[in-house]
């Protein structure tokens, strides 16, 4: 198959209850703001692969719902409101629908580059692939071929659960598709791979670095 002929999906928190290991990377009071530039990078880049025809976002959260809209990507409610594996099954076996080839992607990629995803969306299916995050424990893409249900595993060792149920591990090695955002030292790496404009803008505007090559993201909390 060629041209945009995939649906990306990706689940996004309500922003005050996101990404609570990176708390004190930044200042309390801007956390809700770092995890949302996070999310607009994310879905920025995935907006500009050229094999993407759409993108839906999963979220109950007002502000990051009007965020991605402005960039371009659907906003869908998560209607489930059972957890991240329910949202994204929801997103992409039935807002999505089975008969389109769906990929899934955590939204705290700030380094992510359209050409990387294109090739891991390239090197994907028949059937169910994965790439595993930089840490080769966690999961930061689950694609799905038409006709496939997706079957995501997300979670507490998710690499091992998706291969477990039979999706093939993606060996490329993409450094801003592998390079999720949990804590400050993995917001030092983004900075060092550079990330999107949305946060390196913030983090400039917090006097935290000169410019996306210079890592000044303290390591511990920031209050």
């Amino acid at each position: 198959m060629s041209g945009p002929d995939w649906t990306a999906v990706i689940p996004v928190k309500r922003l005050s209850a996101a990404k609570s290991r990176l708390r004190g990377a930044v200042l309390d009071a801007r956390h809700e703001d770092l995890a949302l530039a996070m999310v607009r990078d994310t879905v920025a880049a995935v907006m500009s692969c050229a094999p993407v025809a759409e993108v839906l976002v999963v979220t109950d959260d007002p502000a990051a719902a009007a965020a991605v809209a402005a960039l371009g990507a659907r906003a869908v409610p998560d209607r489930p409101g059972a957890g991240l594996n329910a949202a994204l099954r929801f997103g992409a076996d039935l807002v999505a629908g089975l008969p389109r080839r769906r990929a899934v992607l955590t939204g705290d990629l700030p380094a992510l580059r359209p050409g990387e995803l294109g090739e891991a969306l390239a090197a994907a299916g028949p059937g169910r692939s994965f790439v595993a995050d930089a840490a080769g424990t966690g999961t930061v893409l689950l694609t799905a071929d038409a006709g496939v249900p997706l079957e995501p595993r997300f979670g507490v060792g998710s690499a091992a659960s998706h291969a477990a149920s039979h999706a093939r591990a993606l060996a490329g090695s993409w450094p801003g598709l592998r390079q999720d955002v949990d804590t400050a030292a993995d917001l030092r790496t983004v900075l060092a791979l550079g990330a999107g404009e949305h946060t390196c803008a913030l983090l400039r505007d917090l006097g935290l670095i000169a410019d996306c090559g210079a890592c000044g993201v303290p390591a511990g909390p920031h209050r």
